[in-house]
């Protein structure tokens, strides 16, 4: 029995026969049995009188560790004194990018809670499922997202408490605060204590509760940052990902602050607000979405980012045409790399020294990964096959028995990723398992008819999905943003599909073209196929 008073989470986890082989192979992913996270990233800066150092910068000022620090116990205080808390109670947190959203994250966990962070795009409706699906007791909330919060009705939720994310107005949490010690003594998690539920991001419609110890919020800290980005406490780490994103958590708060840098939150960060924060405040680290790394091409050239040393994609294959019109126009080479919330962030990525133009890369410190066919078998002659992982963090389904044997196999976590391995050991995007198109027999990976409609000139975004078809099995189906929205017609549609015979396999083109304005996506700046799949069904 563990020292909790709410054993809810720990007593839900998959029995550990289901779960993935979990090693770790070297010194750096060691941490002691007594552990809670929050002292090696947040209070050790106090301790080593780094306390007046910037952890959090914004275009409306900034914290140092010591404030964030002091906030944090407040906030942890609020908890235990005024909110009938007990360890072990999950806590949401709505909020966007901001400075109060990461101290409540750390007063959570300092504490004894369990983090559950969310988009601030969510409505009652997904609220009301992850409410109910976690048990979740707790919920402090930005004033300005509060309808949707409030309107959740569940017998699980007992407090919501607002507050200010832009810190110009005295919300409850703010009042609550206001008299309580700027100390705290840490609830004693232990290394494996649950520390985060992040719920899966919603490409393939119910979420599912992934959930992490306070060992592993360290370790990923010692993983991907070491590999490939070899932070300094002089970094600035900004981006676009929300921090309910687990690709987001780690950019913009778990890695800089593990290595004493600070990052640069923005609450609604659009490109140009991305590129005005690394021009104005000498950011050095950036991580987005595929997408975003396009429209910021576009736009670099009126913006000094000769701070930016580091530019990080996931949440989404990156096209090679906007691999190399960003080096073009930057001459920085941006790091791809493939992540998942079930496994918390990214696993196979590259540096610049090894980075190959096109591939994923190679499995980072920490993991290992293989192709493997339907029965688990490796597949070693370069054939496409399913993606499997393996390594210092694995997938932990709350509640969901049926859904961790899907994702675990023979103790490797399988990702849903189609890939192939090349024979000097790199892996290569081919589609998602459930975006691969079998029309007259040929295998047609959506995101390769993707890759070569994103050349064509008057194309600015495209998703490719399977169209039900009695003769063919399925078509391909093409959705398409355009750069001038007027140039739709069935005569550009000819063009475009004449166009792609003439570059590319004849039988891959789009026998199907459909034009929007813009193309379904979550917060993290994933297309949600799923949605135009549902549209071309009906």
């Amino acid at each position: 029995m563990r020292h909790y008073e709410d054993n809810f989470a720990h007593d839900h986890l998959p029995h550990p026969s289901l779960q993935a082989e979990c090693f770790t192979d070297h010194p750096d992913f060691e941490f002691p049995e007594d552990l809670n996270c929050v002292e090696r990233l947040l209070d050790r800066h106090i301790a080593e009188g780094n306390g007046d150092r910037i952890a959090i910068r914004t275009f409306e000022g900034s914290w140092t560790f010591h404030e964030l620090y002091e906030k944090a116990n407040q906030i942890a205080h609020v908890l235990k004194d005024n909110l009938d808390f007990v360890p072990g109670n999950r806590v949401m947190i709505r909020s966007a990018n901001n400075p109060m959203y990461v101290a409540c994250w750390f007063g959570i966990l300092k504490a004894g809670g369990i983090v559950v962070a969310t988009m601030p795009l969510l409505r009652e409706k997904e609220l009301s499922v992850m409410v109910e699906c976690a048990e979740i007791s707790h919920a402090f909330c930005d004033f300005t997202l509060e309808e949707a919060m409030l309107a959740v009705s569940s017998p699980f939720l007992k407090h919501i408490v607002t507050f200010d994310g832009s810190g110009q107005h005295v919300s409850k949490l703010e009042t609550l605060m206001g008299n309580k010690p700027k100390t705290f003594g840490n609830h004693p998690t232990k290394a494996d204590s649950l520390s985060i539920i992040g719920f899966t991001s919603g490409t393939t419609g119910k979420p599912k509760m992934t959930s992490h110890y306070h060992k592993d919020i360290l370790l990923i800290c010692e993983a991907f940052p070491k590999y490939s980005l070899q932070p300094t406490p002089d970094d600035i780490f900004t981006g676009s990902p929300p921090l309910g994103f687990t690709f987001g958590l780690g950019g913009l708060v778990l890695f800089p602050f593990y290595y004493g840098a600070s990052t640069f939150l923005i609450e609604k960060p659009s490109p140009d607000l991305l590129l005005k924060a690394i021009a104005e405040h000498k950011v050095t680290i950036c991580f987005t979405a595929p997408t975003a790394w396009r429209v910021l091409t576009t736009k670099v050239k009126d913006f000094d980012i000769s701070s930016l040393r580091k530019c990080v994609s996931a949440g989404e294959t990156l096209p090679v045409k906007v691999w190399e019109e960003w080096y073009e126009a930057t001459g920085l080479k941006i790091i791809d790399g493939i992540g998942s919330t079930e496994i918390l962030h990214i696993f196979i990525s590259s540096n610049e020294e090894n980075m190959r133009k096109g591939a994923t890369g190679l499995p980072i410190r920490g993991y290992e990964a293989r192709i493997v066919d339907n029965k688990g078998n490796e597949i070693t002659d370069g054939t496409p096959g399913r993606l499997a992982v393996r390594g210092i963090t694995g997938c932990k389904y709350l509640n969901s028995p049926d859904k961790q044997k899907e994702y675990v196999e023979n103790g490797w976590n399988i990702t849903g990723d189609i890939f192939r391995k090349d024979e000097d050991g790199y892996f290569w995007f081919v589609a998602r398992g459930d975006d691969m198109i079998i029309s007259s027999g040929y295998n047609i990976a959506a995101i390769e008819v993707e890759s070569v409609l994103l050349t064509h000139d008057d194309i600015i975004e495209c998703a490719v999905v399977g169209l039900p078809d009695e003769n063919r099995g399925m078509l391909v189906c093409a959705y398409l943003v355009l750069k001038d929205k007027e140039k739709a017609s069935d005569e550009l549609t000819k063009q475009i599909q004449d166009w792609f015979k003439n570059i590319a396999a004849p039988y891959k083109y789009p026998r199907e073209i459909r034009y929007m304005d813009a193309l379904p996506k979550t917060e993290t700046g994933k297309i949600q196929r799923f949605k135009l799949k549902n549209t071309v069904q009906a």
